[in-house]
């Protein structure tokens, strides 16, 4: 049978994951965003009582039941306060950590998500640049011998996010949860050698605003907590009732419930400013006015700033001491092969959730300007919509599953019958 009519074309479709440390982006190849975006992190539960709700009683893909053990996977059921439930993450540093509580996410995917059977659609991954040989194998075990995926595809999600942009020639700047990495792609294949990262990403911010928040007696109440509040003036004291009958969490759910808390916060107010911090400079733009579950609110105006300023300007003065985001970019392209430089500067590509603050494509575009030779010259490419950017490397994945010169690169499930798991690198450098 023609490998294009096994699987390309439009009545069976190629499915694309896209593994991050803090969700999954998950959908159908040729789509022009994901069909879900799951939680990398899921609820553990053993009290001894099985839960049939969970899912549909024989269900082949998705029962969450393992014995007295239930999963609570996906932000609904995540965010239920049940007693003695712990939350998990399956990811590290981007990649696959907890490889039983990974199944449990793909179990889910397929049946509550894509309501699709796996034997039918092949599959591609994104995998971190500095993924290594034995995940790369166990996850091509998995899928062909519990799934039995007719073929499967790893990508680096760097190089996926550049082709989203069209370019198969970039650095691309991936500022996620866990850490910001320059990633030099050349041809359509990373440069190892060349990879810099740092752990200023999300989580750091998001810290940044804890740490902020306390300092200021503010105090970050969940909404599970809140029965009612009253609405009061700006920075009084806030008046609320907690719920009367609420079980007793575990400090990883209610911490989990608070980073949301946070995380809205950090989307909704902070702002990165368009030269480098300033106070006489930014105490005359515009604040930001914010409300927290509790009814708490108030104008926040150099904080908004500040924090933030931390990825361009990780110095001593600012509270860190590490590499900021220029850096890391031209200390990457730095280590390159001076022939390819003109281009990789020409092709800067801004990816990642974290990249979603206000005004952190044009800052950095702005000091990489300052930091680039002159005769260099310098071209970022940061696409304007919030998906484009946050779901970069799926959206890359969705539209290279789906071209008819890639449906020869597959590795089939014959090929890992004949070869063995160890193919797959050879398939997928």
């Amino acid at each position: 049978m023609n490998i294009n009519m096994l699987y390309g074309g439009d009545e069976i479709g190629a499915m694309v994951f896209d593994l991050g440390s803090q969700s999954m982006r998950i959908g159908f190849a040729q789509d022009d965003s994901p069909k879900a975006e799951i939680p990398s992190i899921v609820g553990v539960l053993n009290d001894g009582t099985p839960d049939t709700s969970a899912l549909e009683p024989g269900a082949k893909y998705g029962n969450r039941i393992n014995g007295n053990t239930k999963y609570f996977i996906d932000v609904t059921s995540l965010c239920v306060p049940r007693k003695d439930k712990e939350l998990k993450n399956c990811m590290k540093d981007g990649m696959i950590d907890d490889w039983d509580l990974f199944e449990k996410i793909i179990d889910y995917s397929y049946s509550k998500c894509l309501h699709a059977e796996p034997q039918y659609h092949p599959i591609l991954f994104s995998e971190s640049p500095l993924n290594t040989k034995s995940k790369r194998e166990k996850l091509v075990e998995i899928m062909f011998e519990k799934y039995q995926v007719p073929a499967i595809y790893l990508c680096r999600n760097a190089v996926l996010a550049a082709f989203s942009c069209g370019r198969s020639t970039s650095i691309v700047v991936d500022s996620g949860a866990v850490h910001t990495s320059a990633i030099p792609v050349h041809d359509g294949f990373i440069i190892p050698s060349a990879v810099v990262k740092c752990p200023l990403g999300g989580n750091f911010i998001s810290t940044q605003c804890k740490k902020y928040l306390a300092e200021n007696n503010i105090e970050v109440t969940p909404h599970y907590m809140i029965a009612k509040k009253t609405l009061i003036k700006e920075k009084e004291k806030p008046i609320w009732t907690k719920k009367r009958t609420l079980p007793e969490v575990t400090d990883s759910w209610y911490n989990y419930m608070c980073q949301s808390v946070v995380q809205d916060f950090k989307h909704s107010v902070l702002q990165v400013s368009e030269t480098p911090y300033d106070d006489k400079i930014v105490s005359n733009l515009p604040t930001s006015h914010y409300e927290f579950p509790n009814g708490y609110n108030q104008e926040f105006g150099n904080e908004r700033f500040k924090i933030p300023e931390m990825l361009f300007d990780p110095s001593p003065d600012m509270g860190g001491s590490m590499l900021s985001i220029s850096h890391i970019v031209i200390t990457s392209a730095g280590m390159c092969d001076m022939d390819i430089r003109p281009t990789l500067y020409n092709n800067i590509v801004i990816t990642g959730g974290n990249s979603l603050i206000q005004g952190f494509p044009e800052r950095l575009n702005r000091d990489l300007t300052a930091r680039v030779h002159s005769n260099m010259r310098l071209k970022t490419i940061s696409p304007n919509g919030s998906a484009e950017r946050r779901f970069g490397a799926w959206i890359g994945g969705s539209i290279v599953a789906s071209t008819g010169t890639f449906q020869k690169l597959w590795f089939s499930h014959q090929e890992y019958n004949d070869g063995g798991k160890g193919q797959i690198h050879n398939k997928c450098v």
